[in-house]
């Protein structure tokens, strides 16, 4: 859009080397931005796939004793849990096995006794 603007104001109102640098520079600005443009779009891989819910934490909707449903991005999800989980706990995605997520409780940090 900018080199078609620079074109005409080349054509109609700025006359001589003027007008041809104005043309040159708008050409430049347009190639600078086209090449930002396309780095900026690559600059980072896609992810996709079941192989991008390992690791995420979930929160458990029904009691996970070995079977149950966990939530994560809003979506409900079967999963197991070996060592069982409550309601509202959270898990750890671990494997994905056809559409059933095997998820482990998350650690929560310990706790300093009372005893000092």
């Amino acid at each position: 859009m900018l080199l078609l603007v620079a074109i005409l104001l080349a054509a109609l109102v700025v006359h001589g080397s003027a007008g041809l640098a104005l043309v040159g520079a708008a050409a430049a600005v347009e190639v600078a931005q086209s090449l930002f443009w396309l780095w900026y779009t690559r600059r980072g891989r896609v992810r996709v796939g079941p192989e991008t819910l390992l690791g995420r934490v979930a929160q458990v909707a029904s009691e996970c004793r070995p079977k149950g449903t966990v939530r994560l991005d809003g979506e409900l999800w079967q999963a197991t849990c070996a060592a069982g989980a409550a309601p509202g706990e959270q898990v750890r995605i671990r494997r994905l096995e056809g559409l059933t997520l095997e998820v482990e409780p998350v650690a929560l940090p310990a706790r300093p006794s009372a005893d000092g």
